[in-house]
């Protein structure tokens, strides 16, 4: 009986699902916190990563193995534009303006990765801190600060130059400072 070529279709397989076992798997943890910073939602991050891993699935055979996390976080940002640009939701600029809206059909109401941290790590003067900042400048603050990327996978996963991370980042980290400050001051205690 021969032995299957090494073009053959099993050897093609078996290569595949190594590159996947090697490149994918270890990072399928920072893809999902880098997707539920970006979504804001659980169900939302998997639905994500799943599409992200598929993608990178059908396109194992053309990643050269170098940068893998870099790599998987392009895919990462692409397949989330993608996906807004199919539903692009109304949003709600001012949820305290909303009331406590019920979700509909009895259903619980998911709280956001953000809300989770804020709720379980930070104070409220630093959640109200956090909070007051310009999306953009929160988002890079919770990616690099939270979810512990470096400023070349922040970048990566949001589509914009290191530069700007780390600007974003350093200007959140002193409007946060300026925020606790102003508030603990008021209470004469010092950060």
């Amino acid at each position: 009986m021969p032995l299957p070529s090494r073009n053959s279709p099993d050897s093609a397989k078996r290569q595949r699902a190594l590159a996947f076992k090697t490149h994918v798997e270890p990072e399928l943890p920072v893809l999902f916190r880098v997707a539920l910073t970006l979504t804001g939602s659980p169900a939302d991050a998997e639905d994500l990563v799943q599409e992200t891993v598929i993608r990178a699935f059908r396109a194992l055979d053309r990643f050269d193995g170098r940068h893998p996390r870099a790599w998987l976080l392009t895919i990462l940002r692409n397949t989330n534009m993608n996906m807004h640009r199919r539903q692009r939701p109304d949003l709600v600029e001012d949820w305290d303006a909303m009331g406590d809206p019920r979700p509909a059909f009895g259903a619980e109401r998911l709280v956001s990765a953000e809300e989770t941290v804020l709720d379980d790590i930070l104070t409220e003067d630093l959640e109200a801190a956090v909070n007051s900042l310009d999306n953009r400048f929160r988002t890079v603050l919770l990616l690099v600060d939270v979810d512990r990327l470096t400023y070349a996978e922040a970048a990566e996963a949001l589509g914009v130059p290191v530069g700007t991370v780390m600007s974003r980042l350093g200007r959140a980290r002193d409007r946060v400072r300026a925020h606790l400050r102003a508030h603990t001051s008021s209470f004469g205690r010092t950060p």
